[in-house]
């Protein structure tokens, strides 16, 4: 299998979980530009993925640094719209979209107000549901750091809604 082809195929895999991840650690509703600077650095640097790493959590990483670098280099108001994280249901009411986006909303601000991270192993493990190993691969940390900050993380995050 040629590396765009591998490329093409982990695009598929990964794509909508890095564009989640994104929304989640830049506060941007309009991250497909960087879900494709992601894919873009992924094929650049193809040549060096020598597969100590998974494909998944080689993407995370990118798209780590990715949201890093933006967040240095723009300040932006923190906008977003939640409808990108429900899919559409049938049987569901005006009012039920509503007290499900206001949740959304208030998670979503609770997480925003965080360290960063905090956000980062809350996104990871507790809503993109990473093991510590994949994790702590993205982020580079000790798998008991990993451990330790998320629950550090959720008790904070806890705090934040009121809990």
């Amino acid at each position: 299998m040629s590396n765009q082809e591998k490329i093409s195929e982990w695009f598929h895999q990964y794509s909508d979980d890095v564009f989640h991840f994104l929304i989640y650690r830049t506060g941007k509703s309009d991250v497909e530009d960087m879900v494709q600077e992601v894919f873009v650095r992924a094929i650049k640097g193809v040549d060096s993925f020598k597969g100590n790493a998974s494909p998944k959590t080689w993407f995370f990483s990118i798209a780590r640094n990715l949201a890093i670098d933006e967040m240095k280099s723009q300040k932006w108001k923190r906008i977003i719209s939640f409808q990108a994280f429900h899919e559409p249901q049938n049987d569901v009411t005006p009012e039920t979209l509503y007290q499900e986006s206001e949740e959304t909303q208030a998670l979503y601000n609770a997480i925003q107000a965080l360290k960063t991270t905090y956000r980062d192993v809350l996104i990871l493990r507790g809503i993109k549901e990473f093991t510590v190993d994949e994790t702590a691969e993205v982020l580079n940390w000790p798998p008991g750091k990993v451990r330790s900050t998320y629950h550090r993380a959720k008790a904070a995050l806890s705090k934040q809604l009121g809990g």
